[in-house]
This record gives structure tokens, C-alpha cells and sequence, in this order.
């Protein structure tokens, strides 16, 4: 009898101590006061202190899992090819053009670049727009490893996010005026 009582509570004891990811349903309103970021040396006034904090899904594989639902809804993969590049840069490489800090995606998210990337600030909240930069991070190897979502089945050509390698990434700037269309 006591054996049970002992196996019993030692299992009470193990689904207690785990944690649970914190998940929320509900997201805050879009902001129009966009992160400043920066593209280039050149800067007027004093020296500009970007925040490149991991964002509120880093680590988080229910938001990573919601940016990577948010990426073939709102027709990322129509430019970006399931992040292997097609009319938009390809986001499984460690060329970054405008940066590849959390601050830096989502102002690229919300306010758009120019050629070619549309502003998303009036479609999607700021938490939708942090889920889709921790999913956008993850197809390069960036961030944590144990939260990254499955390979989509359209993915063949390449091993999933869980199994991309960290790297250093690489900021290669906005296109010169000589080199846009």
C-alpha cells in the first residue's frame, strides 16, 4: 500500500513541477509609433540605442507556431517561397539587408521597405507581428532550437528550422540607388 501512495506522489509531485508556456489569445491593438531603426551610418542627432531584446516570442513555440500560421496567411510565401526567396529576399540565409534584431524585423513587418515589402501595421497586431519575427528568426537558425517549429511538408529541399545550424548573420543594407530598378 505504501508503494502506491509513494508512486503517487512522486507523479503528483512531476506534473506539478513542470511549467507551462504562458499563451495569449488576445493581442494588444497595432501601434502606430513604429521602433526606430537604423540602415545606415549616417544618423542626425545622438547616438541612437536600438533595443535588440529577443521579443516576447522568442521563446515560445505556441508564438512561433502562430508566426508560422500568420506567414502563409497573410501570402509571405508569396514573395519570400517558404523563406527560400523569390521576389523577396530568401529568409533562411545569414544575409540580413535591414537587420537581423527582433527590432529590426518587426519594423521591417510593420512599416514596410521599400521595392516591394507592404506595410502590415493596420493588419496585423503587435503581437501577431512579434509572433511572425520569431518565426522569420527561426528559418535562419536564430533563436532557441527548442521551440522551433516542425518542417512544413513544402519544405523538402532543406532540413526543418529545428535542425538549421546557428549562424552569425550578415547586415548586407538597403540597395544602392544605382542598383534599385
Amino acid at each position: 500500500m505504501w508503494r502506491i501512495a509513494t508512486v503517487a506522489l512522486l507523479m503528483l509531485l512531476g506534473a506539478t513541477a513542470c511549467e507551462r508556456e504562458h499563451r495569449t489569445f488576445h493581442g494588444t491593438p497595432a501601434s502606430n509609433a513604429a521602433p526606430i531603426v537604423r540602415v545606415s551610418p549616417l544618423q542626425p542627432g545622438p547616438v541612437l540605442v536600438t533595443d535588440s531584446a529577443p521579443g516576447p516570442y522568442a521563446a515560445n513555440a505556441y508564438g512561433m507556431a502562430q508566426g508560422k500560421q500568420l506567414f502563409s496567411q497573410m501570402n509571405c510565401v508569396g514573395c519570400h517561397a517558404h523563406g527560400g526567396g523569390s521576389m523577396g529576399p530568401a529568409l533562411m540565409d545569414a544575409t540580413w539587408i535591414y537587420g537581423s534584431n527582433p527590432d529590426q524585423i518587426f519594423a521591417t513587418i510593420q512599416q514596410g521597405r521599400p521595392n516591394g515589402m507592404p506595410a502590415f501595421r493596420d493588419k496585423l497586431t503587435n503581437d501577431q507581428i512579434w509572433q511572425l519575427v520569431a518565426y522569420v528568426r527561426s528559418l535562419s537558425g536564430l533563436g532557441r532550437r527548442d521551440v522551433r517549429s516542425g518542417r512544413s511538408d513544402e519544405m523538402y529541399g532543406r532540413s526543418s528550422e529545428q535542425n538549421t545550424k546557428t549562424g552569425k548573420p550578415k547586415t548586407t543594407g538597403p540597395a544602392s540607388a544605382s542598383e534599385r530598378p
